[in-house]
């Protein structure tokens, strides 16, 4: 299939999700609001947040401010560590919504995969879907290990699996246990946080398609058939991480791509620790 910046992918409850989206890391204030507004007037349609970021009320302002009805735009955010448990994450999505300003989201992800309150926590997930206040429910930073611990003891699939996910840290395993499973996945930071924009491979890549690195690692990400979340509060940078539907990274040059998996992890959060066990 040939995609294009209005591609979808169909999740494992039917909804589709836009391939390409707008990350709001970090993105404060007006900044995240003007961020918002480009990327949507460039032809985006999924803006990603998360109730850790600090930014769900500028993110709900700048989806209003676009002028785009409130179905047009894809809207995820997520649950964060303090509020795991049923009750808890019953809570969290109700103040989600106030915060966004919105009746419902359209994928709501548990944010990391704490100890010990995973499963009561993917139970009120559920209810959470069935009450229509989230179109489709997934998971984040989670391994194989804790999601068969899910698959094992309630009903719904998680939809996705919102990961790091660049040719640095290209994992492969779990890209391919998810799809198994019929789990999306979605990449998080795949501009490697800007850490390796300068790598002489990387940039060799960029120079033989006349592309910049980062539109070579969005490019990778959508030709491994994740979904994408470039962010960025730089309006030419917005419509530069766009700019990826008009070229093919070659069989050979994506080998050569996921090669350079180093484990590179630039959050310094490792879903394999003693934290997440």
């Amino acid at each position: 299939m040939k995609l294009n910046i209005e591609s979808k992918i169909v999740l494992n409850n039917g909804v589709e999700i836009p391939v390409l989206g707008l990350g709001t890391l970090h993105a404060h204030g007006e900044s995240v609001q003007n961020a918002i507004i480009w990327a949507l007037e460039t032809g985006y349609r999924h803006i990603d947040t998360a109730k850790a970021y600090r930014n769900e009320r500028e993110v709900g302002i700048g989806v209003k401010r676009s002028g785009l009805p409130r179905d047009e735009v894809f809207i995820t955010t997520k649950l964060w560590n303090d509020d795991h448990g049923y009750d808890n994450t019953l809570a969290a999505i109700d103040q989600s919504l106030k915060n966004l300003g919105v009746d419902f989201v359209d994928l709501y992800l548990v944010h990391w995969p704490m100890s010990g309150r995973r499963v009561e926590t993917w139970k009120a997930m559920e209810t959470i879907l069935a009450a229509g206040k989230a179109r489709a429910i997934g998971v984040s930073n989670f391994t194989i290990q804790h999601i068969e611990e899910l698959l094992a003891e309630t009903e719904v699939i998680p939809a996705v699996n919102q990961i790091e996910f660049t040719p640095y840290l290209y994992q492969k395993e779990l890209q391919e246990y998810c799809e198994g499973k019929g789990i999306k996945i979605e990449a998080w930071s795949p501009l490697t946080s800007t850490v390796k924009l300068k790598d002489p491979k990387l940039v060799t890549i960029a120079a033989k398609y006349g592309r910049s690195p980062a539109q070579i690692l969005i490019r990778w990400s959508l030709q491994q058939e994740a979904i994408v979340i470039p962010k960025s509060v730089h309006k030419e940078r917005i419509i530069e991480n766009a700019q990826v539907f008009d070229f093919t990274i070659t069989r050979e040059d994506m080998d050569q791509l996921n090669g350079f998996h180093e484990d590179l992890r630039t959050s310094g959060w490792d879903p394999y620790s003693d934290k997440f066990k």
